[in-house]
């Protein structure tokens, strides 16, 4: 379009990566054919050409966030608008592709210059549109599947603390579960991280259905703003228009959140709560809210993780994602948390679509679990512990060891198939205290109560029970 010619030279400031520069259109009126959200394209004296965005309108003062940095970049350089948002390829051909933070190829494979384009951003799909959630997603982790079941268009983090091995526990979940889609979008990533997802993804042999958008840690900061975006954005093209199931990996959105308070700084912003803006939760919501399962079509699920500094679930991000988000996943010391982990919308598929013992031996082995957490606490105490106590240990160690573990991998019914038989070792069935046709059905007689076990455990060392 013609407003692509017309170069703008009259730069004010450079703060950081934001730049600001005065724009008057050829009317007179000000800020020009500038609008907001647009890209632009800031030519230093060099030649050097970088892509920037609109990012802030205030009469004729144009404020500009420069993807590749403002370092190096001449006041003298000029600036000229495109006339559209960013955009994203989408197309058949980025499957199995790895994409910048701008959305450029990082693998050297083929040029898709020509592919169709989308923009990104963009408001949420109209509620008209949207099912209720009523689709189970497996993962193969009981500690999903049986407990807290993925549910198809929910979105959901998981929380977490630097240290845990919550990438590789993001990178399995791709892998096992049953999306058509994965769009991974990585923010902030260091090599290593990146490196594990796309050799995981490779490795298990589902790089074919899998789109990766890497933001690294040692790329401009402002590029992680758009990660999301364009993951999204690819994601609702696919789940509309070819009507996949697809699941989007997002990691870290405490790294987005960062970047977006330091455009804020850069911006004169007034920081709101610990140096975030005021707009977190809407700037997060955003992103979440396009989980939609779409009437018609196909839908979007997003999984995310969240790191909380210091282990501070009061932290202002995920503060805010937990009154946006249906649940989370509570990830600390290598284990899924039975009790800090929730799926809001899990009640729409146990039991529905799931089978019928689902929701009586997920409560069941849950409310054993707790009282085994009781039971150990009066163990460390030196109580005197009764033989029910001792069984509540060994099936604390039991639970513990083959459901809570991350790195377990089982089909939704094997697992149900496995707290049958956990509480079969453990107790009689009069104490399991659920529906008699449940127990009659599914109770396995046959399994050797673990009585020799539990009472041959010294207390401090029922760890040790195989």
């Amino acid at each position: 379009m013609i407003t692509s010619l017309i170069r703008y030279s009259q730069v004010l400031e450079i703060v950081g990566d934001i730049l600001r520069v005065r724009v008057v259109g050829s009317d007179g009126e000000s800020g020009g054919p500038a609008r907001f959200g647009d890209l632009a394209l800031v030519e230093n004296i060099d030649g050097r050409q970088s892509p920037a965005q609109v990012i802030g309108l205030d009469r004729d003062v144009v404020t500009l966030q420069v993807f590749a940095g403002t370092k190096g970049l001449s006041t003298r350089c000029t600036v000229r608008f495109l006339g559209h948002p960013m955009q994203a390829t989408y197309s058949e051909n980025i499957l199995g592709r790895v994409f910048n933070g701008i959305g450029r190829p990082l693998d050297g494979g083929p040029d898709l210059a020509a592919d169709t384009k989308v923009e990104i951003g963009g408001p949420p799909v109209n509620p008209m549109r949207r099912l209720l959630a009523s689709r189970m997603i497996r993962t193969d982790v009981p500690m999903i599947d049986v407990f807290n079941t993925l549910v198809e268009s929910q979105k959901i983090p998981i929380f977490s603390v630097a240290g845990e091995p919550y990438n590789s526990f993001l990178a399995r979940i791709g892998i096992q579960a049953d999306a058509d889609v994965v769009i991974f979008g990585g923010m902030g990533l260091i090599f290593d991280d990146y490196y594990l997802f796309r050799s995981a993804f490779e490795d298990a042999g589902v790089f074919g259905r899998t789109v990766m958008f890497v933001n690294q840690a040692s790329d401009p900061v402002i590029e992680r703003l758009l990660v999301p975006d364009m993951a999204l954005a690819v994601a609702e093209r696919f789940a509309v228009e070819e009507a996949k199931r697809v699941l989007v990996l997002l990691t870290d959105m405490t790294a987005f959140a960062d970047a977006l308070k330091e455009v804020g700084v850069a911006m004169d912003q007034v920081p709101s709560n610990r140096g975030y803006m005021g707009d977190l939760y809407s700037q997060l919501a955003r992103r979440y809210e396009r989980a939609c399962d779409f009437k018609g079509a196909g839908s979007v699920t997003i999984l995310s993780v969240t790191t909380m500094p210091g282990d501070d679930v009061t932290h202002p991000v995920p503060d805010n994602t937990g009154y946006i988000t249906e649940g989370q996943f509570y990830l600390h010391e290598g284990v899924l948390d039975p009790f800090g982990s929730l799926s809001r919308l899990k009640q729409h598929v146990i039991g529905k679509v799931t089978r019928e013992d689902h929701a009586q031996i997920m409560n069941t082995m849950i409310r054993f679990y707790s009282a085994a957490r009781d039971a150990r606490q009066k163990q460390s105490m030196a109580f005197e512990l009764s033989a029910f106590d001792e069984r509540l240990l060994v099936f604390g160690d039991l639970f513990h060891k083959r459901f809570m573990n991350i790195n377990v991998s089982l089909p939704l019914e094997d697992a149900l198939d496995l707290c049958w038989r956990t509480l079969a070792e453990c107790f009689e069935p009069e104490e399991l205290l659920m529906r008699q046709a449940l127990v009659e059905k599914y109770y396995p007689r046959d399994v050797r109560k673990r009585r020799s076990g539990a009472a041959s455990t010294a207390p401090g060392k029922s760890g040790e029970v195989a």
